[in-house]
């Protein structure tokens, strides 16, 4: 006998859409015929509110800027079994999320990602591809390759992987976040193909190169310090002893060849820059374990809800 079908919700966060967001919606609508859609407004200054009403989304606000708020409060908000997340601009698939949602209840995933896949240089500028290339490879190199489009916007979710994410980023971060949660956890988690679509005529990006791409940057290192603790102070501590006895080889040189140590400033500099590289990583190996004892909570917080089931 058949599984019931599990209850399924397009989250769509969104700042200043108006032109794209009924497409969205109807999209979504027609591709998902029994899912709930949402719309999160994010102070938006034009119409996105009242057009995503007229189109059939249940629609909400968060006051707080930044993706990463709306995303933490959607998933807070929305209780379901299967969570469609995906960007507001009409630049995603509507037609792909069956064939991602197959994919995560037939492998029993939690997260499948939906990697870009487009010709229009428009649609998916050099820089953005870059950027992505560059900070999917940071990621990959610390955290484990799992993915190839680590700031994809489209991504459906078990609801496992919705109510054990901490989501403690702002804004375009979110993306980074969520990708290392998983990675952290050892999550199930998949890429599946879909096409990246040019934006419609009026409508602008909200992602800024250079600027959220520092951000991302920023995130990923904090994300170092906060799952990786014994490496990133193991790695200052080594660095900053390496340099002390650089520093206090001559003074060493010349205290064994003449019994006097006439720069003392040098070898006070030595002295403690070795106290720090000894206290960094030690601040590394209790950190490390701090970090176990929260992975083993997020663990526990994930194993609370059941895997998601195929219900064909």
């Amino acid at each position: 006998m058949p599984l019931p079908a599990p209850k399924v919700v397009v989250l769509i966060p969104c700042y200043n859409e108006a032109q794209p967001i009924a497409h969205v919606v109807k999209d979504f609508k027609a591709a998902l015929p029994h899912a709930d859609i949402y719309v999160y407004d994010n102070n938006s200054t034009d119409d996105t509110v009242q057009i995503a009403k007229e189109a059939g989304a249940f629609v909400r606000t968060e006051p707080q800027q930044g993706k990463g708020n709306v995303v933490r409060r959607m998933f807070s908000d929305i209780d379901a079994d299967i969570y469609v997340l995906v960007d507001g601009d009409n630049t995603y698939e509507a037609k792909a999320a069956p064939r991602l949602i197959k994919r995560l209840t037939s492998e029993t995933l939690d997260m499948v990602s939906g990697c870009r896949v487009t010709e229009i240089q428009e649609a998916y500028r050099p820089g953005h591809r870059f950027g992505n290339w560059m900070l999917t490879g940071i990621v990959a190199t610390i955290f484990g390759k799992r993915t190839d489009d680590m700031l994809t916007g489209y991504r459906v979710f078990s609801r496992r992987f919705v109510k054990s994410f901490p989501a403690l980023s702002h804004g375009f971060e979110i993306e980074t976040e969520l990708t290392v949660h998983a990675l952290e956890l050892r999550m199930p988690i998949a890429d599946e193909q879909t096409v990246y679509i040019d934006r419609l005529p009026g409508s602008d990006s909200k992602l800024n190169t250079i600027r959220d791409g520092i951000r991302i940057l920023s995130m990923i290192m904090l994300l170092v310090k906060e799952e990786r603790p014994l490496a990133f102070f193991g790695l200052f501590g080594v660095f900053l002893g390496l340099v002390g006895v650089l520093v206090g080889a001559p003074v060493i040189v010349e205290y064994l060849q003449t019994g006097l140590v006439p720069r003392f400033p040098t070898a006070i500099l030595a002295s403690g820059l070795g106290v720090i590289a000894v206290l960094s990583i030690t601040a590394g190996l209790i950190l490390d374990t701090v970090t176990l004892g929260r992975r083993e909570m997020k663990r526990l917080a994930y194993l609370n809800y059941p895997a998601p089931q195929d219900w064909s």
